[in-house]
């Protein structure tokens, strides 16, 4: 029933042949789907318009909206500085604000957030910088990412795999999300709902960050492509800021969603844009 697709360039052909394989499946749906993106934030023009003009029609979030719950890119003031061991103290401050003002413009905006229904439990991005995500003051789990990378660079150290980032089940209160994985509450039986992202980890090697993210639930038509893009701008920010390079982004969908009745018409979008990716996927056909 699990199946890995074959690594692929683009975030476009990877969103596109997991729903054309998930259609594929017993009533549009399967379990453990892996989908692996090379270079990330990297798009196929045609694909993301053809996928927003759908959503459109059918009053979906668009691609840009739903990325934007990740990593809300539209906050960011980009310095256009990258760090780098050494780098001038003025150039370091620079990047430093720009994070910080990212931060700091988002929880101003959290009190207003959480009073809608579906962000009563936090959202994905307060979880990620102010833990457990449902109000102000929080552990910001991204800027001790950050500056774990950043030390392992001066200091000149080969740690690997010690950088996740948790987005699950509300924490035993006094859980310290200090060293990676946390401690959850055991009551926690939800079986839909937020959050449909469970866990990021982040795997440094050589110099390069790959990262592998898990979904429970995983809507191919209304959030997927755009759950791909908000996970390839937080890489980018977070190589921007520790001075390492951007690897491959890994997506494991534990229950991979088409949606095959979705007013987006999602078998529609598949044999419109799969022709032209037919040279490069010889493993897949409609």
């Amino acid at each position: 029933m699990s199946h890995a697709l074959r690594p692929v360039a683009t975030l476009s052909e990877a969103w596109l042949l997991g729903l054309e394989h998930a259609l594929k499946s017993s009533e549009g749906r399967m379990a453990h789907l892996v989908t692996t993106i090379e270079h990330p934030g990297v798009e196929l023009p045609e694909i993301r318009e053809g996928l927003d003009c759908a959503l459109g029609r059918a009053n979906s979030p668009s691609v840009d909206t739903v990325a934007q719950t990740i990593f809300p890119k539209s906050l960011y003031r980009d310095p256009g500085e990258i760090w780098s061991p050494g780098m001038p103290r003025s150039l370091e401050r620079k990047l430093d604000a720009a994070a910080n003002d990212l931060y700091d413009r988002y929880l101003s905006m959290l009190p207003i957030l959480l009073t809608d229904r579906a962000n009563s439990r936090g959202t994905y991005f307060s979880r990620m910088i102010s833990w457990p995500g449902k109000g102000i003051g929080g552990v910001n789990q991204i800027s001790r990412r950050i500056r774990r990378i950043r030390n392992e660079l001066t200091n000149e150290r080969s740690t690997h795999n010690t950088l996740d980032i948790d987005l699950s089940a509300d924490c035993i209160r006094d859980a310290e999300p200090s060293q990676g994985t946390q401690i959850y509450a055991a009551t926690d039986d939800r079986t839909r709902g937020f959050p449909c992202l469970v866990h990021i980890d982040f795997t440094l090697l050589g110099g390069v960050l790959h990262c592998v993210a898990v979904y429970r639930h995983h809507y191919f038509v209304e959030k997927t492509y755009g759950n791909y893009l908000g996970l390839s701008w937080l890489m980018q920010f977070l190589c921007q800021q520790s001075g390492v390079t951007l690897g491959e982004l890994v997506i494991h969908s534990t229950l991979a969603d088409a949606q095959p009745s979705h007013k987006a018409r999602p078998r529609d979008l598949v044999m419109e844009f799969l022709p032209e990716l037919a040279a490069d996927t010889a493993d897949s056909r409609w």
